[in-house]
């Protein structure tokens, strides 16, 4: 095993600015995959288990959802919540119990609301309320994907290291070309966001500035 004295930050921007980077590269069609942007995870003013990384994430996601509209693509958002009991949150709900924990994003609670900024167009996006960390488990978001004959899929969300990572896993896994926008994705620590940006560049996705994904997407007709 290797060991450095490099911050997690310094040792993402050293693989990022290596120009002999191999990339998975987009396809043909993609899905963009919001992961989560709810209340419990965006409101930092309010909840405890809220964070933010680019104060310009969900800006961004909404440009990236208007791209994929204008273009006919899927736009999927995702949520957490659970039954009042917990039970559906399984093994996962079972550490702790506080007001905080996972279990406790209950149904029409405003933890398990989308936060006010995130612009779901109602009429034709995709809503999908998933019980674990990735957007594919037990959801829709595969059958969906082989309707649209997508090849990419774009994750937005949070949290970086848990939901994110997941779901980029279980996409690359699936044969997808999975593209996580830098400025996208959100983390309590920078340790564990530049982390796992890390492990996914090197593994599992290509990890863009927004800037280039969006400009991939304005080109596409």
């Amino acid at each position: 095993m290797q060991t450095s004295n490099k911050t997690a930050k310094e040792i993402y921007l050293e693989v990022k600015n290596n120009p002999a980077r191999k990339r998975f590269g987009f396809g043909k069609k993609a899905v963009l995959v919001n992961v989560d942007p709810q209340k419990a995870y965006t409101a930092v003013d309010k909840f405890a288990t809220a964070y933010e990384t680019d104060p310009n994430q969900i800006g961004y996601m909404n440009k990236l959802a208007t791209e994929c509209r204008r273009l006919g693509w899927p736009v999927v958002w995702t949520y957490v919540a659970y039954m009042e009991s917990g039970e559906d949150a399984g093994i996962w709900g079972t550490r702790t119990d506080t007001p905080d924990s996972l279990q406790n994003i209950k149904f029409n609670s405003e933890r398990s609301e989308f936060d006010d900024r995130v612009q779901i167009d109602k009429e034709r996006d995709v809503i999908y309320c998933k019980k674990m960390p990735s957007a594919f488990f037990e959801t829709q978001l595969q059958s969906l994907l082989i309707w649209h004959q997508a090849d990419t899929v774009i994750i937005t969300g949070g949290s970086t290291s848990g939901c994110i990572r997941a779901t980029a896993v279980d996409s690359l896994s699936r044969g997808y070309r999975t593209i996580v926008p830098e400025e996208c994705v959100a983390d309590k620590h920078e340790s564990y966001h530049y982390a796992n940006l890390t492990d996914m560049s090197l593994k599992y996705a290509d990890v863009l500035d927004v800037s280039e994904v969006l400009d991939w997407l304005k080109q596409q007709k």
